[in-house]
């Protein structure tokens, strides 16, 4: 029987993108955009003290080179020939911070997780060497001093591991963000793999300067980051290597764009004034301001957009950013055991179409924007013996949106336009209860694409684009159209006004529960507080009792 023919498609494009809660590998067409294939593992996520958040380098690494496996394995069986893969673009969670040794090719700690805690007194102490009258950190990187940020978690690294001490000491050390050590390990790793990211991931490390595209020599004195551990900064659209072993073994990798820059690409966002909101582990609310630094008056980043070629302009974007949001789904999978998946979070909600005055304001690691706010923690309030595991899946679908509309008044104004409606992507996206409640929570119309794998788009779009590659032209009039699905706001909006001001209250009650403790120090006797989701559960089971977190009538 002769062998089934390989289906011809025009040159394909493989992307990267590498989760905090997952990796996926997904090949495009690069003249259609259509998703061929993909596949996906989940991510392990380590809590080993409260606050605490890291993952293991090569569990990443090994993830990313099963999902580019198995997707190849998909693909034969569709009969789609993978030698017209051409490219390979990364995206990635960014801030989320590796030391390796370059010699061995081994990480030399976990991955210290954006979302992590520790470095708060670090943040503290540093803030107080910045003149009130001179924030030099803000105006050359366009971030507040935060633990979000990946300079205090090397500087916690370079302070509390003494394996990182020593490979700096004996030049072994190289650190870089998730981006970086894929890179080099895909591109050979200790043997020649090349060491780099590009500048929206640098934009991220609070040591970048913003204006000239370059390490800040100033910055890493202050933060006292040795500057031959960085990696060197290219564009987000470049051949940067060769992918070293494999089923794609030879084909270039030639995009990089963390992960919220890589969304506003495939969303298309390529003009001043539109924005995108992407619902992943965070929320995070992209505006792009075109070639210039817009800075904000009410508590947003700003950072780099994409900069789509060596010899292309540079664009930035306003930014909010909000630290939980699909992650609220994972802590009452994992935490509290009230859903099995995921999904089932859409079938609770739905069950009882109201959250009946229960209100969740999930600051696990602080608030995010526009408060800046590390002192604050996760609280259920407004329960009643009415209360119900129905009404609190409810609560943390709107606890999303809420989030979202604090950032989105931020952005309008800031920007001074209101957005006429708002363009969302990401894992939630699917869950049609949770748009809805945006559309209505905003009081605008939210617009979905049928294809909500935007962030991988992006990174396709970029490594497509890149100079010796050329399968994919960003030119306007080449652009695919997409398909949308649209969310109409179908309550009035005072209505929707009452439940965000009492919104509003909550998240005031959620302030000042941390005060300073050495959350860096290694002895465990200095938590003095118990972790979140002790009290939270005591207090669900005490007022709403045992039998409605099970389920039972």
């Amino acid at each position: 029987m002769a062998a089934a023919k390989k289906a011809v498609l025009g040159p394909l494009v493989g992307a990267v993108d590498q989760g905090t809660s997952s990796t996926r590998f997904l090949v495009f067409n690069s003249k259609t955009a259509e998703l061929l294939s993909h596949h996906q593992v989940e991510i392990k996520q380590e809590f080993p003290r409260e606050g605490w958040v890291e993952q293991d380098p090569k569990e990443i690494l090994q993830s990313v080179y099963e999902c580019i496996e198995k997707t190849c394995e998909k693909l034969g069986q569709l009969n789609i020939d993978i030698s017209n893969i051409k490219a390979i673009g990364v995206s990635n969670q960014r801030e989320t911070t590796v030391v390796w040794d370059k010699l061995t090719g081994e990480p030399l700690y976990n991955a210290v997780v954006w979302l992590d805690l520790r470095t708060q007194s670090t943040v503290e102490s540093l803030s107080k060497r910045i003149p009130g009258n001179n924030n030099f950190v803000k105006s050359k990187t366009g971030l507040p001093l935060s633990t979000y940020f990946s300079a205090v978690k090397l500087r916690w690294l370079l302070d509390n591991v003494r394996k990182v001490q020593k490979a700096v000491e004996e030049d072994r050390a190289l650190f870089g963000t998730i981006d970086s050590w894929l890179i080099w390990s895909l591109t050979g790793g200790a043997s020649g793999g090349v060491h780099c990211t590009d500048v929206t991931n640098a934009s991220r490390t609070m040591l970048f300067n913003i204006h000239s595209l370059e390490w800040d020599k100033e910055l890493c004195e202050f933060f006292e980051i040795p500057m031959k551990i960085l990696p060197n900064v290219r564009s987000s659209s470049e051949i940067y290597g060769l992918m070293k072993a494999g089923a794609l073994e030879g084909v270039p990798i030639s995009g990089c764009l963390g992960d919220q820059s890589a969304a506003l690409v495939g969303q298309m966002c390529f003009q001043d004034g539109q924005a995108k909101n992407t619902y992943g582990t965070g929320c995070f609310l992209l505006c792009n301001t075109g070639r210039k630094c817009v800075f904000s008056e009410h508590g947003l980043l700003t950072t780099v957009a994409y900069k789509l070629g060596r010899d292309k302009p540079v664009y930035y974007a306003l930014e909010g950013s909000v630290a939980i949001a699909g992650a609220v789904i994972r802590w009452l999978r994992d935490n509290l055991g009230i859903i099995k998946s995921s999904e089932e979070i859409e079938k609770l909600a739905k069950e009882v179409g109201t959250s009946y005055g229960c209100y969740f304001v999930p600051a696990f690691s602080g608030l995010y924007a526009p408060y800046w706010e590390p002192s604050a923690r996760g609280i259920i309030c407004g329960l009643t013996q009415f209360t119900n595991k129905c009404h609190i899946a409810f609560a943390a679908l709107e606890a999303v949106c809420f989030q979202t509309r604090e950032i989105l008044d931020a952005m309008n104004r800031d920007c001074g336009i209101p957005l006429s409606h708002l363009q969302v992507d990401g894992g939630m996206t699917n869950n049609k209860i949770l748009m809805q409640l945006q559309a209505d929570i905003l009081y605008i119309p939210v617009v979905k694409p049928s294809m909500p794998e935007t962030t991988a788009l992006g990174a396709a779009m970029a490594a497509g684009a890149a100079e010796g590659v050329g399968v994919w032209s960003l030119e306007p009039e080449d652009l695919s159209a997409v398909t949308m699905e649209r969310f109409e706001p179908q309550i009035n909006a005072e209505e929707s006004e009452i439940r965000y001001s009492t919104w509003k209250k909550a998240v005031m009650k959620s302030m000042g529960w941390v005060t300073t403790q050495s959350s860096e120090s290694g002895d465990p006797s200095i938590f003095c507080s118990l972790p979140l989701g002790f009290f939270i559960v005591s207090s669900v089971v005490m007022l709403i009792g045992a039998r409605y977190l099970s389920g039972m009538p």
